[in-house]
C-alpha cells in the first residue's frame, strides 16, 4: 500500500504516517516549508520501515500539486491512500486579519486538499479502489470565535469530503474526514497555560488528544476494517462538541 501524508514533517501529520509504516505502508511524506525537518524526519521512520519517500510541495499551487503526483505515479506506480492533513490557522480578529491571510488559510486548507484529490482519485478511479481521509477540525462544524476563516475552510472541507464520496462512491473509492478538536501540537503552542487549563475544562475526557490517537483513526478509516464507511465527518475530540 502506497500513502501520501501531506504536511507530515512533525506534529499530527507525522504521526499519521509513522502509524502507517507500523500499518506495512510505503509512505510519502511531504512538506512546504520544513524540508530539513521532513528529511530529518524520514531518517527516524525508516527505522520502523525503509520506503520513506519525501517530495516538498505547496500544495496550495495546483502545479505543484501536479508535479508531486507525477513524480509519486514514476516512482512508486500508484497510489492507495491520500491523506490530506497540510493546513494553517491563524488566530484573531476578522477585522485584523488581512487579505493574503485570509487567502492562504483557504488555499492550504481547503483548495491543497482538492488539488490533492482531484489527482489521486484520478488513479484510484482506473483501479475501483483507494482511500482519502481529510483532517478536519471540530472548528468547521460549531465555529470558532477568532478563528473564523480556517473555521470556513474546515466546514468546506467537510462539505467536500461529503460530496466527493458520493461521487467516487460508484468507483470504489471512499472518502471520510477526521474531525479534530483540541490536539497536542504546535499548533496549540500560543495557548497560556490557564487558557490551557479552562479549554481542557470543557473537555469531558479532560485533557488534549494525541497526535497519536488522531493517527490511529485515520489508519482505521484508509483500511479495509472500515471497507463500509464513506462519506462520514467524525470527531476525536474528546466529547467536546
Amino acid at each position: 500500500m502506497n500513502a501520501l501524508v501531506t504536511g507530515s514533517s512533525r506534529g499530527i501529520g507525522l504521526a499519521i504516517a509513522e502509524e502507517f509504516l507500523y500499518c506495512g505502508a510505503n509512505v510519502i511524506l511531504n512538506c512546504d516549508k520544513s524540508e530539513i525537518e521532513m528529511e530529518e524526519a524520514a531518517r527516524r521512520l525508516r527505522a520502523i520501515g525503509p520506503d520513506v519517500m519525501c517530495i516538498r510541495a505547496d500544495v496550495s499551487s495546483y502545479g505543484e500539486c501536479e508535479r508531486m503526483f507525477e513524480k509519486i505515479f514514476k516512482e512508486r506506480g500508484r497510489l492507495d491512500v491520500l491523506v490530506n492533513n497540510a493546513g494553517v490557522s491563524h488566530v484573531g480578529l476578522l477585522n485584523d486579519m488581512d487579505g493574503e491571510t485570509a487567502a492562504r488559510i483557504i488555499r492550504v486548507n481547503l483548495c491543497g486538499a482538492i488539488y490533492c484529490s482531484q489527482f489521486a482519485a484520478a488513479d484510484m478511479i482506473k483501479r475501483n479502489r483507494g482511500s482519502i481521509v481529510n483532517i478536519s477540525s471540530v472548528w468547521g462544524i460549531t465555529g470558532a470565535s477568532c478563528e473564523t476563516v480556517y473555521s470556513a475552510s474546515k466546514g468546506g472541507l467537510d462539505a467536500f469530503t461529503r460530496a466527493l464520496a458520493k461521487e467516487l462512491g460508484p468507483a470504489g473509492v471512499r472518502v471520510n474526514a477526521v474531525a479534530c478538536g483540541v490536539i497536542e501540537t504546535g499548533m496549540n503552542d500560543w495557548l497560556a497555560e490557564n487558557e490551557r487549563v479552562a479549554l481542557c475544562d470543557k473537555i469531558p475526557l479532560g485533557r488534549f488528544g494525541t497526535p497519536g490517537e488522531i493517527a490511529k483513526l485515520a489508519a482505521f478509516l484508509a483500511g479495509d476494517g472500515s471497507s463500509y464507511v464513506t462519506g462520514q465527518v467524525i470527531a476525536a475530540d474528546g466529547g467536546m462538541i
